[in-house]
């Protein structure tokens, strides 16, 4: 699959853009602030219904404006699809699929893949865990789109079992027989989002173990993957082995239910759900310890990027090349990383690339071109492009 056609308006910046687009890679190239980064946002928010860079909607659109459209028509085969999103800020967002408006938005979630790699990846290494579970969530639902609503189910239960504690704290009585209920649907929902985690990270480990080999070289340390979880039974950090055998969904349901009646005394004082999949970690590894605090900056951005390929082989595997977006990396990184993320975004059937300098672009990449700035977005043909190489 790839974007043939991209509109957009009232999208971050730009108040209009109207962007044919090619398979093969394509690199927007323009000075910092000019809205090149905004572009390849909004394909990746067809894949996501989300940004890379903020999480709320608000800031996708553009000043004055009540909303912004994302519109793009999409190329699979012989087929072509059409697709708008109307992002609303504190209202629902609106799809319309060939015209046709679906009645949940999250129903779209799973018809467009992608797969970006930006700065802020580096985040996925040293951040917080909110940046690793979103990942994965993400992946998860890229590949499995159900799982959107058990996803959308769980963070409901759990905004209402929190609700439900904090008044619990004081009325106790009533209060508690009806957090049984919660308990029983958070647990529920936990055990589905745990089953499906831990299924995606033994997929995902060898192929970052390979991914990670090829971009760090010779003699360096293997990188693995291990899930550290509120529910024991799920995992303690330590990474995942090739032959282990995952629990069932049933029996991680079971052990969370289990933990969960352990910490009710906690969760009362505290007045919060201290236990399920909003509180566990994926562990990224390298050699026989976790990569926080101990990797250098060099093998912090090596694993970032091996985790996207790693994502990448993965999808691609399935059948269907994801759309590869790589948002101003290029200048970042050595001359070995550069060839490997070069390798996989040649062979790719859509690379996006935005560049301040298309000089740190390889140069076999430098295919199609899109020059931004000034308010504009302007594809250049052949012709200009050789031009503009020779000058």
């Amino acid at each position: 699959m790839y974007v043939r056609h991209l509109q957009l308006g009232s999208f971050r910046s730009w108040e209009h853009v109207d962007l044919p687009l090619s398979p093969g890679p394509t690199v927007f190239v323009g000075r910092n602030g000019e809205g090149k980064t905004n572009l390849v946002e909004a394909v990746g928010y067809l894949a996501t219904m989300s940004s890379h860079r903020v999480s709320a909607d608000a800031p996708l659109v553009r000043h004055g404006a009540a909303q912004a459209v994302v519109r793009a028509a999409l190329r699979r085969g012989d087929r072509e699809l059409l697709v708008e999103i109307e992002i609303n800020p504190g209202r629902a967002n609106r799809v319309r699929v060939n015209r046709a408006p679906m009645q949940r938005p999250r129903d779209w979630l799973g018809m467009v893949r992608t797969v970006l790699f930006a700065p802020e990846d580096l985040a996925l290494v040293r951040g917080d865990p909110t940046e690793r579970r979103r990942f994965l969530d993400e992946l998860l639902v890229s590949r499995t789109p159900r799982l959107a609503g058990v996803r959308a189910d769980y963070d409901r239960v759990l905004k209402q079992r929190n609700a439900l504690l904090k008044t619990a704290r004081l009325a106790r009585g009533k209060a508690i027989e009806t957090l049984d209920v919660w308990d029983g649907h958070l647990t529920d929902l936990g055990g589905q989002l745990l089953f499906a985690r831990l299924g995606l990270i033994a997929d995902l480990a060898p192929q970052l173990t390979e991914a990670y080999a090829r971009v760090a070289g010779d003699g360096a340390l293997a990188a693995g993957l291990g899930y550290s979880s509120t529910t024991p039974l799920a995992g303690d950090g330590a990474a995942l082995r090739p032959d282990c055998t995952l629990p069932t969904a049933a029996e991680l349901t079971e052990a969370m239910r289990e933990r969960v009646a352990e910490r009710r005394g906690d969760e009362l004082d505290r007045g919060m759900t201290l236990v399920g999949p909003h509180r566990d970690d994926l562990v990224i590894h390298l050699g026989p310890a976790p990569a926080k605090g101990f990797a250098s900056h060099g093998e912090s951005w090596s694993l970032a990027l091996g985790l996207k390929l790693a994502t990448f082989a993965l999808l691609r595997a399935e059948g269907e090349d994801p759309i590869l977006i790589l948002d101003d990396v290029f200048a970042t990184l050595d001359a070995e990383r550069r060839a490997a993320l070069a390798e996989v975004a040649r062979s790719a059937e859509q690379t996006l690339i935005t560049a301040a300098v298309l000089e740190d672009v390889p140069a076999e990449l430098r295919g199609g071109r899109v020059e931004v700035g000034g308010g504009t977005a302007r594809v250049l043909d052949p012709g200009e492009v050789a031009t503009s190489d020779e000058r």
